[in-house]
């Protein structure tokens, strides 16, 4: 029995790592490629599949390569169905005109303890949406609430000060 719930759970485990890939729009040979060779097409495809174990010190290194914290890449203790399918998207609660994108890229590139207080708070809106894709994240009415705490601002101001710091994505100038 203890076989069978190996198997199972690496299983889950590859699940994960797969939505995680798909979710930034990797292929298994992009992943090598980006990788440097680090993690080989065929061994990734191993793991999601559940063919393979994956130690801790590996899976750490594939958490970082996908820039996501390690737990995500682990299945939720407990539950049967992982659950896993593309995040359900809700409308903004927050439109008094257009939408707030956050351009992740650029947070990471960004110093300063208003740019790391930022980063820690979208990392929690990653995983509470399990948003992986790593390149923006569209802020909701009541993201945009604590953002403006953090910033020290206003509701209504909080958008033009992302702005001014560069982290807001624009798809024009992309």
């Amino acid at each position: 029995m203890s076989d069978e719930i190996d198997t199972q759970y690496r299983r889950k485990v590859g699940e994960r790592i797969r939505v995680i890939r798909r979710q930034q729009r990797l292929s298994l040979h992009d992943v090598e490629a980006r990788s440097e060779a680090e993690f080989k097409a065929s061994v990734l495809g191993a793991y999601e599949r559940g063919e393979r174990a994956i130690s801790v010190p590996r899976l750490q290194r594939l958490a970082r390569f996908y820039s996501v914290p390690v737990d995500q890449l682990l299945p939720i203790e407990g539950e049967t169905d992982l659950g896993i399918s593309a995040p359900i998207e809700v409308a903004p609660t927050w439109v008094p005109g257009q939408k707030i994108i956050m351009d992740l890229t650029r947070l990471t590139k960004a110093t300063g303890p208003e740019a790391e207080m930022i980063n820690r708070y979208l990392t929690i809106i990653q995983v509470k949406r399990q948003d992986f894709n790593g390149r923006v994240l569209t802020i909701r009415g009541d993201d945009l609430q604590a953002l403006a705490a953090i910033l020290g601002t206003t509701v209504e101001a909080a958008a033009p000060r992302l702005d001014e710091l560069g982290l807001l994505y624009h798809p024009a100038a992309a």
